[in-house]
């Protein structure tokens, strides 16, 4: 009798187990993704893409995001944003009215993530932007988050990297005048570069539209004031355009980039043009350890390639996301409910691990993180120079 009670008991523990971990029927948590499948810069959407299936995969394939005992599977909604601020904020939209998503990730790009995050505060629906920069995409927005540093601190970074690696003394700038990005990096250089050399050590500031390809006029006119470097905070797309076109007028200087410079596809456009250069970035994936390797080998299992700052970025606003999620402790039925829930818990979050490094958070939703210069090797090959911390 009292081996037929035990086992009875242990049937009954077993059952709880079962209960207490088994995939909640019929309830998912819907994650919105408004990114670039098209338009400008398709990579950063492909790379965005692989990055979040494979975190979903994971998940998925282990029951679910385990959530106050009881697993939810991931369901991940992507929206084109076609590169343009104004499909940014009609993807975003859709995500919120139509998909009923509790949180989005994303924009990447600044030019996309500035207006939407305007959208996603308004309508009070958590966002996090893995890899846009620029202050004004959380400025004053509560329910705006990133996991990027920004360009006020990633400004001097490159500053100081071109001082000290060129010798330089005078600077050239050239960036997208329409790109929110683009644009605010090159200010936030031009303040960095003046404070380390003076009022006139930036002998020019040239700017070109989102749809120009002949950059010739604006590099004969930088060439022929013989700067010690030119600084391009530039999409990957129009870097490779403007280093062959600067190399074809003669220009044989060194070229210090962002971390836009950071695509898996740079160098497929670029190639040996673009060889020796440097840029600051949020990782390099040459040579890492831990969790960091662990995500790059996965990724280049699956996908076959390296990924790029996006891709890790993206990992790390999907951790940081069901983190916030499980911090709550249960997945309510009420979206509103909900978007509060996980907007309440990312502020809380005062620290975090990932695989782009340690940052904490500040009032602003912006982390507090290391930047790293990196040089394009003879191999093609994005290989780590050095870590700089904010102080």
């Amino acid at each position: 009798m009292a081996r037929r009670l035990l086992i009875l008991a242990l049937i009954g523990c077993l059952m709880a187990l079962f209960i207490n971990f088994a995939p909640a029927a019929g309830q998912s948590i819907k994650i919105g993704f408004p990114i670039p499948l098209t338009g400008e810069i398709p990579m950063v959407g492909e790379s965005t893409k692989y990055a979040a299936e494979m975190f979903k995969d994971e998940v998925n394939a282990a029951g679910g995001l385990l959530v106050g005992g009881r697993r939810f599977p991931l369901e991940f909604i992507y929206e084109d944003n076609e590169s343009k601020p104004e499909s940014a904020v009609n993807a975003t939209l859709k995500l919120i009215d139509r998909d009923n998503v509790i949180v989005i990730v994303g924009p990447q790009s600044s030019r996309q993530a500035v207006p939407a995050g305007g959208v996603a505060d308004d309508n009070e629906v958590p966002m996090i932007t893995p890899w846009s920069t620029n202050p004004e995409v959380t400025r004053d927005r509560p329910w705006v988050f990133r996991a990027a540093f920004l360009d006020s601190f990633q400004a001097p970074v490159a500053a100081n990297f071109a001082a000290k690696k060129f010798s330089a003394k005078i600077a050239a700038v050239m960036f997208e005048i329409s790109n929110d990005y683009s644009k605010g990096l090159a200010d936030n250089f031009k303040k960095s570069w003046e404070s380390l050399n003076g009022a006139d050590s930036i002998i020019a500031m040239e700017s070109h539209g989102p749809k120009d390809q002949d950059f010739s006029a604006q590099l004969t006119k930088i060439i022929a004031m013989k700067p010690d470097f030119i600084f391009l905070p530039e999409n990957y797309n129009f870097v490779a355009l403007i280093v062959r076109q600067g190399r074809e007028l003669g220009y044989k200087g060194p070229f210090m980039g962002s971390d836009t410079w950071g695509s898996a596809e740079l160098m497929k456009l670029c190639g040996k043009d673009c060889i020796g250069q440097f840029f600051s970035t949020h990782y390099a994936a040459a040579r890492a350890t831990g969790a960091t390797k662990a995500f790059i080998d996965k990724y280049k299992v699956k996908y076959g390639y390296v990924p790029d700052d996006v891709a890790a970025l993206t990992w790390d606003a999907v951790l940081i996301i069901t983190q916030a999620i499980q911090n709550g402790g249960k997945v309510d039925k009420n979206v509103r409910t909900m978007r509060k829930l996980i907007r309440d818990n990312l502020v809380s979050m005062k620290n975090f691990d990932g695989i782009t490094g340690s940052m904490h958070f500040d009032a602003q939703g912006d982390p507090v993180k290391c930047a790293v210069v990196v040089e394009i090797d003879q191999s093609s090959q994005f290989s780590f120079v050095e870590s700089v911390c904010p102080r």
